[in-house]
C-alpha cells in the first residue's frame, strides 16, 4: 500500500480497460496499470459469477495487490415484508458467497426502505435479518464485512445513524458513501470540515479506535433536490468539497479504501488520489 492511507479506487469495473483480459480480471490489471489498488466488483444486477472466474478474480487481486470488495444488488431491502425478503436475504447471501470466493474481503449492499415507517421501527425488524446473515456465514466459515451503505435519499434505510446502529452486530460496519451523506439533507450540508469531523468522531464513538483506519467509502460529486440524491456528477463539476473532507479524514487519521462512483470512475479515483497525495504530502 506504499505510504498512503488509503487505496484509491473504483466502484465497478473501469471504463476505458482494454477489451483483453475481458471482465473483473481486465479491470483489476487495468487499475493496477493506472497507478491504482483497490476494486469494487459490480454485481449490481444480479450475482453470476462461475467457481472458476471467482478464482480468476481473486488471483489477479492478489497477483496485483489489488484490494477486492463487492457491490451486491440493488435488490435487497432488510425491510421487505415477509414473502419479499427471502429473496432479498438470498441476493445478499449470493453476493457474500461468491465475494469472498473472488477474493472480496467487504460486501457493500443498500438496506432498504423505511416504507414511510420511523427509523428505530424498521431496525428492530432489520437488525435481526442481518445478525442472522452473519451468523450463517461465520458458520460457513466466511468471514466477510457486511457494510450497509450510507443512502442519498431520507426516505431510504441508510442514515449515519441507521449504519452505526447496524454496526452494533458484528461483523457489520458501514459503508460511508460522503456524496449520499452530503445529498441526503437535500440543503447543501454536510460539506465542511467541522461537519465531516461530527460524521468521523460519530464513527469512532461507534466502532472504536481502530475503526477509522479501515473505512471502506465511497466518492463522486452528486446533484441533488430538497430530496436527497438525484444523479453522480463528476467531482470537478460539483459542489463537493473534497478539501473540507480531507481535512476532517486527515484530523482523525484516518484510512482505508475510497471508491469512486464518479461518471468517469477511473478519471475522477486519479483525480481523487492524485488531490489527496497533494493535500495529505503522503507518498505512495
Amino acid at each position: 500500500m506504499g505510504q498512503l492511507s488509503f487505496r484509491f479506487g473504483t466502484v465497478g469495473t473501469p471504463k476505458n480497460k482494454p477489451k483483453t483480459p475481458g471482465g473483473s480480471v481486465g479491470g483489476i490489471y487495468y487499475l493496477d496499470d493506472l497507478g491504482l489498488n483497490t476494486m469494487e466488483l459490480g454485481w449490481v444486477r444480479s450475482v453470476r459469477v462461475s467457481d472458476s472466474t471467482a478464482e480468476k478474480i481473486k488471483q489477479a487481486g492478489i497477483e496485483r495487490d489489488v484490494a477486492l470488495s463487492v457491490h451486491a444488488p440493488y435488490y435487497i431491502n432488510l425491510n421487505a415484508d415477509e414473502e419479499e425478503w427471502p429473496k432479498s436475504r438470498k441476493r445478499l447471501m449470493d453476493a457474500s458467497r461468491a465475494g469472498y470466493m473472488s477474493g472480496a474481503t467487504d460486501i457493500v449492499f443498500h438496506p432498504g426502505s423505511y416504507f414511510n415507517q420511523p427509523a428505530a421501527k424498521v431496525l428492530k425488524i432489520a437488525m435481526p435479518r442481518l445478525e442472522d446473515c452473519v451468523r450463517e456465514l461465520r458458520a460457513e466459515k466466511n468471514p466477510v464485512v457486511l457494510r450497509p451503505e450510507t443512502m442519498g435519499k431520507g426516505a431510504m434505510l441508510g442514515s449515519l445513524e441507521d449504519t452505526l446502529e447496524m454496526s452494533k452486530i458484528d461483523g457489520v460496519e458501514p459503508c460511508l458513501d460522503f456524496a449520499h451523506l452530503h445529498a441526503r439533507p437535500g440543503d447543501g450540508s454536510i460539506n465542511s470540515t467541522w461537519e465531516w469531523m461530527e460524521v468521523l468522531e460519530s464513527y469512532l464513538k461507534a466502532l472504536g479506535e481502530d475503526s477509522i483506519k479501515r473505512l471502506h467509502c465511497h466518492i463522486s460529486g452528486i446533484e441533488y433536490t430538497e430530496k436527497g440524491e438525484q444523479n453522480h456528477l463528476i467531482i470537478s463539476e460539483s459542489d463537493f468539497n473534497l478539501e473540507a473532507l480531507f481535512q476532517a479524514l486527515l484530523d482523525v487519521k484516518a484510512g482505508g479504501r475510497m471508491l469512486c462512483e464518479s461518471p468517469t470512475l477511473e478519471e475522477d479515483a486519479l483525480f481523487v488520489q492524485q488531490s489527496w497525495q497533494k493535500f495529505s504530502g503522503e507518498e505512495p
